[in-house]
């Protein structure tokens, strides 16, 4: 994920995805060369726990491979710290950097959405895991741990104020688009200024 106030290019039309206090909304919109036809407007029901009512995200427990606060590189842990003061929103966006081929068939986003984002997915369990393997993660022998570097509140509050869905818009190029490397292929926002 490259992080930016501004894409670098975005000459497609938009997915819009939205987060709601009842349910997850996948637009989608056909546009360019596609590996198989795009997906219609899609709405997913939460169930208690994340992971959407067709059984994606069934055993959230304390797997940490199941837990949204941590599923991130470590450094990104600390962005909170290098925003400018009064920083209330951030526009970061996905692309293929580069490799051996120049085009990339953008796929699994519908699949991510429904596994890791639809509903409550952040909870007062999940962050205590977090904070307690960013403790340990984080120590260094001499220093110990400051405790500024996981930014507790903030998730506090998606965990108490928004019942644990994450505020953010997700616009994206439609899955199965072939499109060249170097392009965005999503974009995601926050949309609450505390967050």
């Amino acid at each position: 994920f490259g992080s930016s106030f501004c894409p670098k290019q975005i000459g497609w039309p938009s997915q819009a995805l939205s987060n709601s206090a009842s349910r997850f909304t996948y637009r989608s919109e056909a546009m360019g060369q596609s590996c198989q036809k795009a997906s219609a407007d899609k709405t997913y029901e939460p169930r208690a726990g994340g992971g959407t009512s067709a059984g994606a995200g069934a055993g959230m427990g304390g797997d940490k491979f199941n837990n949204i606060v941590m599923m991130t590189d470590s450094y990104k842990v600390t962005h909170h710290l290098q925003y400018p003061p009064g920083t209330t929103r951030v526009y970061s966006y996905f692309e293929s950097r580069g490799g051996e081929y120049k085009d990339v068939c953008f796929f699994g986003l519908q699949y991510f959405l429904k596994k890791y984002l639809v509903g409550p997915v952040v909870t007062k369990e999940k962050i205590d895991q977090a904070e307690a393997y960013f403790k340990i993660h984080f120590s260094h022998p001499t220093w110990g741990y400051d405790e500024k570097l996981f930014n507790r509140a903030s998730w506090e509050y998606i965990a108490n104020k928004l019942k644990g869905m994450l505020p953010i818009e997700i616009k994206a190029v439609p899955e199965g688009t072939v499109v060249p490397y170097k392009n965005v292929l999503f974009t995601l926002e926050n949309t609450d200024d505390k967050c």
